[in-house]
Order: C-alpha cells, then sequence, then structure tokens
C-alpha cells in the first residue's frame, strides 16, 4: 500500500510556534507559546506530532496519533485541556497538499455530542499549521485553534 502520510512524514522533527485559541467566536483569542515534535513510528506507518502549549500560564499538553487505514486516515487524539482523561478516536482522509483532516466527536451532556475536526496542513515556505474545529451538532463549525509551526 502507498503511504498516504509522505508529506506529513517530510515533517519530522521539532518545531515551535504560537498557540491560539478560542472558547467561542465572540470571545478573545487566547495565546501561547507551542512547541511540537513530530516523528514517524511503526515502520513508518504512522507519524506522531506530540505538542505542549499553556492556557493561562498553565502548561498543557498533548498527542496526535495519525495512521493510514484500509480506507482514509485514521487517527486518536489526546490534549490534557480539551479530552481530559479522555481519548478522540478519529476518522478523515488524506488532504489535496498532502496534510489530514480526521474528525471525531465528543459528549456534551444533556445536548447531543459535538463534532471536532483537526487538521494538519504542510506548507511550502517550511511550515505547518495544526488547526483544530468545534462543530456544533447542527453541523455549523467553529474555529477553535490555530497553530503555526517553524523550524
Amino acid at each position: 500500500m502507498m503511504n498516504r502520510l509522505q508529506q506529513l512524514a517530510k515533517l519530522e522533527g521539532h518545531w515551535q510556534g504560537l498557540n491560539q485559541l478560542w472558547l467561542s467566536p465572540n470571545d478573545p483569542v487566547r495565546e501561547s507559546e507551542t512547541a511540537v515534535s513530530v516523528t514517524n513510528t511503526g515502520q513508518d506507518n504512522f507519524v506522531t506530532l506530540a505538542y505542549t502549549w499553556a492556557d493561562a500560564g498553565k502548561p498543557q499538553d498533548g498527542l496526535l496519533l495519525i495512521g493510514q487505514a484500509n480506507e482514509g486516515i485514521q487517527a486518536v487524539w489526546v490534549d490534557s485541556w480539551h479530552m481530559g482523561k479522555q481519548m478522540m478516536l478519529c476518522h478523515g482522509e488524506v488532504t489535496a497538499n498532502g496534510g489530514v483532516s480526521v474528525r471525531g466527536s465528543y459528549a456534551a451532556p444533556p445536548d447531543p455530542d459535538w463534532g471536532w475536526r483537526i487538521d494538519v496542513e504542510p506548507e511550502e515556505n517550511g511550515r505547518f499549521r495544526l488547526l483544530m474545529y468545534n462543530i456544533t451538532p447542527h453541523g455549523e463549525e467553529m474555529l477553535a485553534v490555530t497553530a503555526i509551526y517553524t523550524r
């Protein structure tokens, strides 16, 4: 099987950047420094992004494990602030630029589950973006996180 993650695999190494978090579209952005280590694992069948960031000065961290499925892409996401002790299982696809876009969901009792989309976007200018979107039960997407990384 062709490695559909080859563009992401080229991101291997250490990166730094700026993390921006929006709790809602009308709230002010919450910014912090961020760092990520991208590694290839499982005989280059998986790409891992292990990142750090902060909210109100309190350190946070997360991990995104991305792999090829028979159809499309699978991912597991954890984040100390966003997910607590839970893991989110995600499914998606490779994007036109060789990045990935995956989607999962989380419980929001007593309301229906909400969706969450994560995009990893390699850019030609020697950087990449990690974008996360909150998705209402009605399908409305709102940008929640933007992290732009450079070496």
